[in-house]
């Protein structure tokens, strides 16, 4: 199988139960919920989107004809140091787009050979291979679940026809609701905020990574 990857790059995690841990983000080409084109997003099934997931252009982005070519071009990612010589491990998040559409056994395993834990975020439509090390679900609108357990469910909020209740007998780890980016971002801030004081099951996550200016 080849991987189409849109971007790949090493930096700080930025959102959920991870933010702040050094990881190479590896985002697949392609979703099941949007075709990532403006003039379709109106029409898709996720319609608040902010990646750009479409082709193989971006930094550290390409075709890649096998999983250990994949491995090796994040493993050169990772920076040499002498902590990593002690024992550190390598942490890789595979989003997108939608990362299940391609992440699949020889693409796990070689990562993992490469001497990386493998983070995952999906959209959760699709089931997952064995193997992932963090699985986090983020719940769109109008989408039917096949993933019901993991280790973090990160809900957008507020999200049109969705409450968080919804999701609380999953059998999840974590809980985070995360407020949804654009104009009104400083209103879901404070919903997000309000809804987690009242429902201490549930932890916010907010984007430091934009907060930063990191990718």
């Amino acid at each position: 199988m080849a991987y189409h990857v849109k971007e790949s790059f090493y930096t700080l995690q930025g959102e959920g139960a991870h933010t702040g841990r050094p990881a190479v983000f590896l985002r697949f080409a392609g979703c099941n919920l949007w075709n990532g084109l403006e003039g379709s997003r109106s029409h898709a099934v996720c319609t608040f989107c902010d990646t750009d997931f479409v082709g193989t252009d971006g930094d550290g982005g390409g075709r890649f004809s096998t999983a250990a070519a994949l491995a090796d071009a994040v493993a050169r990612l990772w920076p040499i140091t002498d902590r990593e010589a002690q024992g550190q491990i390598r942490y890789v998040v595979c989003t997108g787009g939608e990362p299940l559409l391609q992440l699949d056994p020889p693409a796990i395993d070689a990562l993992h050979g490469a001497g990386f834990e493998i983070g995952l975020e999906t959209n959760g439509t699709i089931a997952a291979p064995a193997g992932i090390d963090w699985l986090c679900v983020s719940p769109k609108a109008g989408a039917t679940l096949k993933i019901l357990a993991g280790d973090e469910l990160k809900l957008v909020y507020p999200q049109a026809g969705v409450v968080p209740e919804e999701y609380e007998g999953l059998a999840f780890g974590r809980f985070s609701l995360q407020p949804m980016d654009g104009p009104d971002l400083e209103s879901n801030t404070k919903a997000a905020l309000a809804y987690c004081l009242s429902h201490p099951r549930w932890r916010l996550s907010l984007q430091t990574h934009k907060l930063l200016g990191i990718r």
